[in-house]
């Protein structure tokens, strides 16, 4: 047996269905739609004509629904709910793929994780231009207090009033040395292990720097930080060149081997830090920044 057919009812025509049967008066009815009211008339004509039934019952004073008519009001108002759902989710979709989103992070996921997140991210939304700025957590703060970025992504531990943080997750220190080094052998390597040796680190108004620092000042261990650099990829370069070791994020050491490089979990203590997004409270992100901030969560989580 075919399927009955589909009558050709258009959503202004449902809207006309609904304004009658909300007002009950036809004169009411128009004022609403912006139309006449003889105009109206011929509309719901038009529809009861196609369903084959009668919707409506007039009468000098009032216009009656039919049972037939409340049926067909509760479709009609499912139908242009709906309706207004996916054209709402439609117009989303399409803000979410132009404009511009400015993401301020730490150098440590910048210059690790971040990347392949962008990659996935620009795949997606090519129409997106898409700004990162990289910096110490002082600098990412200050971005986002002063809404020059959309959002952070940074420490998320005492953070100021005004400040909101979303968890991504904790990520533990580890040493980078090169593969023939002595220390390379043993498969952890506890902090007093570094007692003395010549290390790259990062400056001491970097949270990096101060972690690792306030930990080996409570070990009673006297780091060497024998060369200050200010970029990751610096700090590789020399470790590869043999000048020292370098003690940095987990996100940081990765593709190791073809620099001739490893890493080694940094044990007793064992460092780690709780990264997460930070936003200005009562800020509202853009589509596109929402979703760049969705792919960074499901990222971090998986």
């Amino acid at each position: 047996m075919p399927p009955a057919p589909i009558p050709d009812l258009t959503a202004r025509q449902l809207q006309a269905v609904l304004a009658v049967a909300d007002y009950g008066s036809f004169i009411a009815a128009a004022a609403l739609m912006k139309t006449s009211q003889p105009a109206l008339t011929r509309t719901i004509k038009r529809v009861e004509h196609l369903l084959g039934v009668a919707l409506f019952e007039r009468s000098t004073r009032r216009v009656h629904i039919t049972a037939a008519g409340r049926e067909f009001i509760a479709v009609a108002e499912r139908m242009l709910n709906d309706l207004r759902i996916t054209v709402r989710s439609m117009r989303e979709i399409a803000d979410e793929q132009r404009g511009q989103v400015i993401v301020s992070s730490i150098m440590s996921v910048a210059n690790g994780t971040l990347p392949r997140i962008a990659a996935l991210y620009r795949k997606d939304r090519p129409g997106i231009e898409l700004h990162i700025r990289e910096g110490v957590h002082g600098t990412v703060l200050e971005d986002v207090r002063s809404g020059l970025a959309d959002f952070g992504i940074s420490y998320v531990e005492d953070l100021p009033d005004g400040i909101d943080a979303i968890a991504l997750g904790r990520e533990a220190f580890t040493v980078v040395l090169p593969k023939h080094h002595p220390l390379a052998k043993r498969r952890t390597l506890p902090l007093a292990a570094l007692d003395g040796i010549a290390l790259v680190s990062l400056p001491n108004e970097s949270r990096t720097r101060r972690i690792i620092d306030a930990a080996a000042a409570h070990a009673g261990i006297a780091l060497r930080h024998a060369v200050t650099v200010t970029q990751f990829a610096t700090t590789m370069s020399l470790v590869r060149a043999g000048v020292g070791l370098a003690i940095v994020p987990g996100s940081v050491a990765t593709d190791l081997p073809h620099l001739g490089l490893v890493a080694r979990p940094l044990t007793a203590p064992a460092l780690r830090r709780e990264l997460g997004v930070i936003t200005l409270r009562d800020r509202s992100l853009s589509p596109a920044a929402s979703g760049m901030l969705a792919l960074l969560r499901r990222r971090f989580r998986d």
